[in-house]
């Protein structure tokens, strides 16, 4: 068989491979979440019966996860860590796996405000480095398989599969360094998504789903009076991303000031007075997206908009103290509340709004987080219709071209 032919064969196997490993490797770690979820906040507290028992949980989870810490390290590191290690030193530190594991796996089970993509991220890219330095075919383009599993990784976390590569491609934009081309790239990003994404459902179909991701809305036609709101539902999401932005910075600098363990703790003690109050705060957003989808009639808006700030705060509380991972799944389920809730003071009979509504304010929001309008669009087709395309879209840029980000916060991840 000619060599480059035989080349060409083991790099396509090799990208399938890692992109089937990856998924395997998320639905594991998905399901051990959702096994300790149960245990922590079903089982458990149906057979104790104590009174302020998230309190009790939350705050000693704090202490358990201030420890770890403390003796292993500050992880999981941020998505944005995990892209800029792998961008500038082209390597990723893969000894201490089971610490990346198990500092990513306390805050979701405690039911930080988080999603898990921050510490799924580095525990691939790991993978792939130890790949590299291990196998003598995979060392030539390491950094390239790293790229193409981080995007495998946060296209299924989000059920979205063109949202990795985008992410990952404008995160690497004008640094290209390697031999293998844009087209090549995308294509084999194709094959190890496709590798990926079959692993993840044959696992699911046969041992249960690891993880229901955020539900779909549903269709609706868009009316003259909902582009006439447009203005009001980006200026919305911009208010709440000035928000995240001030207590993003407040929470930077009042976390700076406690010593480890005594951070974490106030960080699960803050989790657990603000989850007793507000039960809906609590967890990456998920389930209570759902809930809200069904039974939104039921809250006033006022309450869904004050939801809204309440889950940026908690967000950047567990995050800056300790209890951390990542911030998108939060940021949308607090975008779409306010959507929710903005409809419904404007339109009597909301219905038929709501899902424009909470698309715009959502978009405007991650667009002005994330500075990427195209990658925030593919990011938001895991929950919203296609067809909304445009209208994302613009919102997002509108996001990203106001001037509100502060002069001392971080350009968010990715």
């Amino acid at each position: 068989m000619n060599i480059r032919i035989k080349n060409q064969l083991y790099l396509y196997s090799f990208c399938m491979i890692t992109g089937a490993f990856a998924s395997a490797v998320i639905w594991l770690f998905l399901k051990a979440v959702s096994f300790g979820t149960l245990f922590l906040w079903d089982w458990l507290p149906e057979r104790l019966s104590l009174s302020f028992y998230p309190l009790l949980v939350c705050t000693a989870g704090g202490a358990v996860i201030g420890i770890f810490r403390k003796i292993f390290g500050d992880y999981p590191e941020e998505l944005s860590s995990v892209l800029g290690k792998i961008k500038n030193e082209k390597r990723y530190e893969y000894r201490n796996m089971m610490t990346l594991l198990l500092s990513a796996f306390f805050p979701l089970v405690i039911g930080s405000s988080v999603g898990p993509e921050a510490g799924l991220t580095g525990v691939i890219a790991g993978l792939c480095f130890w790949a590299g330095d291990n196998l003598k075919f995979a060392r030539a383009n390491t950094k390239e398989y790293t790229e193409l599993s981080t995007a495998v990784t946060l296209s299924i976390l989000f059920h979205s599969p063109l949202f990795g590569i985008f992410a990952v491609e404008e995160e690497n934009r004008g640094k290209e360094i390697s031999d293998i081309t844009k087209g090549s790239k995308v294509f084999l990003y194709g094959l190890s998504l496709a590798a990926g994404f079959g692993t993840y459902l044959l696992l699911g179909s046969l041992f249960g789903s690891a993880m229901e991701g955020f539900p779909s809305f549903p269709a609706q036609e868009i009316q003259g009076t909902d582009y006439l709101m447009m203005i009001i539902y980006i200026a919305a999401g911009l208010l709440l991303a000035k928000f995240y932005h001030l207590v993003h910075a407040k929470c930077i600098a009042a976390a700076g000031k406690l010593p480890p363990v005594l951070k974490e703790t106030s960080g699960g003690l803050c989790l657990g007075i603000i989850g007793m109050l507000v039960p809906a705060v609590m967890f990456s957003g998920e389930e209570q997206m759902a809930v809200l989808m069904e039974e939104y009639r039921a809250f006033l808006p006022a309450a869904l908009i004050g939801v809204s700030f309440l889950k940026l705060l908690l967000t950047n509380i567990c995050i800056h103290f300790g209890l951390k991972g990542g911030h998108f799944f939060p940021v949308i389920f607090a975008g779409v509340c306010m959507g929710y809730g903005i409809s419904g003071i404007v339109f009597t009979e909301g219905a038929g709004h709501v899902v424009f509504a909470a698309a715009v304010v959502t978009a405007a929001l991650l667009g002005n987080i994330m500075k990427k309008p195209l990658a925030v669009t593919m990011l938001l087709f895991l929950c919203f219709p296609v067809k909304m395309f445009v209208w994302i879209f613009l919102s997002a840029a509108a996001g990203s071209r106001a001037g509100l980000r502060s002069a001392n916060t971080q350009t968010c991840e990715p």
